[in-house]
């Protein structure tokens, strides 16, 4: 019996900014969890994080995570990736100094 594929979202680093990205379905790089897509087939996910990879002079160390329908996009399933959605843990700079600011 073959297991069931949970959904994802293609996530990596900016190379310039290091800052967390995703890709979205009109193949840009958003800082927003949310504008990324979100892929229910395993074979089409392949696809798209081969085509991620590709974009080195841009990213870095994309991979596949985990991730669920909300109803304002995706949203993290796992707790390690709604901190990376959140952005640095001070408030200095980054996602966090927007939301405080």
């Amino acid at each position: 019996m073959s297991r069931r594929f949970t959904p994802k979202v293609i996530t990596a680093n900016d190379l310039r900014e290091g800052d967390v990205i995703y890709l979205t379905a009109d193949d840009r790089w958003s800082r927003n969890h949310s504008e990324a897509e979100l892929i229910d087939d395993e074979a089409h996910a392949e696809i798209r994080l081969i085509h991620a990879t590709r974009q080195s002079s841009d990213i870095v160390g994309a991979y596949l995570a985990d991730a669920k329908s909300g109803p304002h996009g995706p949203e993290p399933v796992h707790f390690r990736e709604a901190f990376r959605a959140r952005g640095p843990s001070n408030y200095a700079h980054g996602k966090q100094a927007e939301r405080h600011g």
